[in-house]
């Protein structure tokens, strides 16, 4: 059987409907914006719900994920974008509440380099979540959303970060 070659941001998207998501809150920016695009196709099975700020994404996906006994999941943008997060992810460490925050972050090869909106994420989050991945390449996306959501759901539960290169959104990976 063939193959079918898809972007990572399409990768993600079904990720996120294969673990059964239905609801995410987020709010778009530039490093974010291919799997912006993608979840546009996806419309009609991901209820996307635009926030005003990032950090009510956070919370609103760590309400959700009280109220529905779910994952709660939120997409946001690099930089200042992806710091908003920060109080909502460690709220919900704080509450053991079950999120996955997926935000977007530069290109690999600009990593290290103050690119702009360029923030270690990874490292900022690792002392308030149950784990924080930088997802580098396309091919790694259907694994590290599986191991999110396992984390973020098992033992005590608690947050996962998801900090995804604008590369490994664009980059194509067979499907």
């Amino acid at each position: 059987m063939a193959k079918e070659k898809i972007t990572g941001a399409e990768a993600m998207m079904r990720s996120l409907e294969y673990q059964g998501v239905k609801t995410l809150f987020g709010y778009p920016g530039g490093s974010i914006m291919p799997t912006f695009d993608a979840l546009y196709h996806h419309r009609n099975t991901l209820n996307h719900i635009l926030v005003r700020h990032e950090q009510g994404a956070a919370h609103a996906a760590q309400g959700f994920a009280r109220v529905s006994g779910e994952v709660g999941v939120c997409l946001v943008t690099s930089g200042p974008g992806a710091t908003n997060t920060i109080t909502g992810i460690a709220d919900a460490m704080i509450d053991s509440t079950p999120i996955v925050v997926i935000a977007g972050q530069v290109g690999a090869s600009f990593l290290g380099t103050d690119a702009f909106q360029e923030v270690d994420l990874v490292g900022i989050t690792q002392p308030i979540t149950k784990w924080s991945y930088q997802i580098r390449r396309a091919e790694d996306v259907a694994w590290a959303v599986a191991r999110a959501f396992y984390i973020a759901k098992s033992g005590r539960p608690g947050p996962v970060v998801l900090d995804f290169a604008k590369n490994a959104q664009v980059e194509m990976v067979d499907y």
